[in-house]
């Protein structure tokens, strides 16, 4: 029998962008390791962890890519975007800085994704409240105008760290269970529109692989 890491239904590939020093490298090893690292180097290119949870009555896994947010990066970084089902866009909330190009992330996401792909935006660094310079609301608010998941969270002291993940995590799930019972009921599965998630997730129940880029 092998080990729950193992053992997996399906394989959802999420992706962490945003601005350099918002906190990706440690929301990812925080999520995947439960660790935290205060002398963390900036990303180059990329990198990423897996972690395999029970979401439902299945177990998924997680492949969590961690994109570099400096700008010399990014070119390196957009082919990374393909297959991702799910997206972490990351601010710093004492970083006013990092949530005015939220924008420009988002574009960047939707330039290179697939449209139906989950997107959470998600303040970090909320251990560190008493420096905040973006309002909880008016991040809330950004995110509900534009059909996004919110969250606020800290690396550092764990907050909200599982909860981000696994809520976006069971939203891609949800999303994969609609479009088989939509396919199941219509007899006939178009590739062509197919949700990314419903693919990715067939392929890793027929065959233990990864997501391909």
């Amino acid at each position: 029998m092998g080990s729950a890491e193992e053992d997996y239904n399906f394989v959802f590939k999420v992706v962490l962008i945003g601005e350099s020093g918002v906190g990706k490298t440690n929301l990812l090893s925080r999520f995947t390791r439960n660790e935290f690292n205060h002398d963390s180097r900036t990303t180059i290119g990329v990198e990423f962890s897996t972690r395999t949870i029970l979401v439902g009555d299945a177990m998924v896994k997680a492949q969590i890519w961690d994109t570099a947010g400096l700008e010399r990066y990014r070119a390196i970084t957009s082919a990374y975007y393909r297959g991702a089902v799910g997206a972490l866009v990351v601010f710093d909330i004492t970083k006013h800085q990092t949530y005015d190009v939220v924008d420009r992330w988002l574009k960047e996401l939707y330039d290179h994704a697939e449209p139906s792909i989950v997107v959470m935006l998600v303040g970090n660094k909320t251990d560190l409240a008493q420096a905040r310079e973006v309002p909880m609301e008016e991040a809330k608010m950004f995110a509900d105008n534009n059909g996004l998941l919110f969250v606020e969270t800290s690396a550092l002291d764990s907050t909200n760290v599982e909860e981000a993940f696994e809520t976006i995590l069971k939203e891609i799930f949800h999303k994969v269970q609609k479009q088989k019972q939509r396919s199941s009921q219509s007899n006939t599965v178009s590739l062509a529109s197919e949700n990314p998630a419903s693919t990715a997730s067939v392929q890793a129940e027929r065959r233990p692989c990864c997501v391909a880029l």
